[in-house]
């Protein structure tokens, strides 16, 4: 051991590795990279590759790995890069021959990645995983089964919505105006070619930016400052998009802006009329809303919750099994999650082979639609019964007793969600696009699966420790859990 007082840092070639040349076989990135079914995974990333076109692609298993590290621990794509240079173990679930301290690839290359996977490529790999864990095959119902005679139904399907919000700036009308105009500017900018006797069209630059910060820098904007500065700043748009459009009308050969450019401005024309529209008409709502120039995808999702009242990202409906999470569905404009109830309900049958016993969820899926469909598939609803009570009052007494556990069991999927925006990113999606953002939410929910594995994996060995030290005797004990991962005696 180094003396505590000396201050100096040793040489490296005098440091000693911990494991003499040898990896830990009971390391969590081992133990994990044993159990991953990569011939399977890598059917699933083969089919969104070109065949015989383009320079030979990296390893399906490095592709897929290097995307559950950057989930599994949060990182960025840089430091995920970084993170497998320096760990062998990384190396190692990545399936290396041997440790190696180059770059496997470009971080940029994680954009490409996420594109060609995309969302139902990462829920397939997410159900390949959960088959391989469980140790079973994947088990489907023939279409032609009867629902009331020939299907069984066993286990509870937990349903749920959220919101996964977007890294954006919270947006205002002033604030979306602003950055309209910003980039008609640079579009002007972009079109104008100097030449002798021609003079550069006036924008106004400087007078709509004092103009936008002498409304945005008062501490308490009345109504009035704000819709004054809205007022400036669209006639500030729309003088910009008049000269934008009179330049192209001038241009002579090809079309001079490029791809981005038209996308800019495709976007703040939209911008313009939106905000046009609901500056006419003193509305605050409007079909379609733009909120992000940069990602104009995003929508706000009106959710009511106290601390968000509004988010704004993808809204994704997902059910629990077992602990299992799946995506059912993703979504950029707002829904009512009632309505996939149905779908999710299929999609348990054609995962499992047979219907669930009860469907537990909040009370927005329970429907008159929802409550016939369960009713003709023979499943319970977990919500009360719609109707008088009934004078049965030791029934009463039952049933309210089954809901208020059945409450508690739905606890699980909110702890999921909160868990997915805590810990793995779920709260705040960095990527910009978006397929790329789907792609990202899917990966988190494979991820979250994945987490849940390896702890179920870290209880077992803690049990199997404890058991070794206080039960010398052996004493027949069947561990049951969820998954069906755990049968220990």
């Amino acid at each position: 051991m180094r003396n505590r007082t000396n201050p100096h840092q040793m040489s490296i070639e005098a440091f000693k590795l911990p494991f003499a040349g040898e990896l830990n076989r009971n390391n969590r990135w081992v133990n994990l990279a044993e159990v991953m079914p990569w011939d399977d995974l890598s059917t699933v990333y083969n089919q969104a590759l070109s065949e015989g076109t383009g320079r030979p692609g990296l390893p399906s298993r490095v592709v897929v790995g290097a995307l559950i590290i950057k989930h599994l621990m949060k990182l960025t794509d840089e430091e995920t890069i970084e993170q497998i240079r320096e760990n062998p173990y990384l190396q190692f679930f990545l399936g290396y021959p041997c440790y190696s301290y180059e770059h496997g690839f470009d971080p940029s290359l994680f954009v490409t990645i996420r594109k060609r996977l995309g969302e139902e490529s990462v829920s397939a790999l997410n159900q390949l995983f959960i088959d391989h864990t469980k140790g079973t095959g994947r088990k489907t119902a023939s279409k032609g089964d009867s629902p009331e005679t020939e299907v069984k139904r066993e286990g509870m399907l937990l349903v749920d919505a959220t919101v996964a919000p977007s890294d954006i700036r919270y947006p205002t009308d002033l604030d979306m105006l602003n950055q309209a105009r910003e980039v008609s500017e640079d579009l002007i900018d972009v079109l104008y070619e100097p030449s002798p006797g021609k003079v550069k069209p006036r924008t106004y630059r400087r007078k709509a930016r004092a103009a936008y910060l002498s409304v945005a820098k008062k501490r308490r904007k009345s109504s009035r400052d704000v819709r004054r500065g809205i007022k400036a700043q669209l006639g500030f748009v729309r003088r910009n998009i008049r000269t934008i459009d009179r330049l192209l009308d001038d241009t002579d050969g090809p079309f001079p802006l490029s791809y981005r450019d038209q996308r800019r401005l495709w976007i703040i024309r939209e911008v313009y009329r939106q905000q046009d529209v609901m500056y006419r008409t003193k509305s605050k709502r409007i079909d379609g809303r733009i909120v992000s120039i940069s990602q104009p995808h995003v929508r706000p999702i009106v959710r009511g919750k106290a601390g968000a009242k509004v988010e704004f990202g993808a809204k994704i409906s997902a059910s629990v099994v077992g602990g299992n999470v799946f995506l059912d569905r993703i979504s950029w404009d707002a829904f009512n999650e009632s309505g996939d109830l149905p779908g999710q309900v299929e999609n348990y049958r054609e995962r499992f082979a047979c219907y669930p016993e009860v469907v537990i969820s909040d009370t927005i899926y329970g429907t008159r639609d929802n409550r016939r469909y369960l009713k003709k598939q023979g499943i319970r609803y977990s919500g009360t019964a719609l109707g008088r009570p009934s004078k049965d009052r030791e029934r009463t007494r039952k049933e309210s007793k089954r809901r208020k556990k059945e409450v508690g069991i739905r606890n699980e999927i909110e702890g999921v969600f909160g868990v997915g925006k805590r810990r793995f990113g779920l709260g705040r999606v960095m990527t910009k696009l978006r397929e790329t953002s789907e792609s990202w939410i899917a990966m988190v929910i494979f991820v979250m699966n994945i987490s849940r594995w390896m702890k179920d994996i870290f209880c077992a060995c803690l049990y199997r420790v404890l058991a070794a030290v206080f039960l010398p005797i052996c004493i027949p004990i069947s561990c049951h859990s969820e998954h069906g991962l755990l049968q220990c005696a």
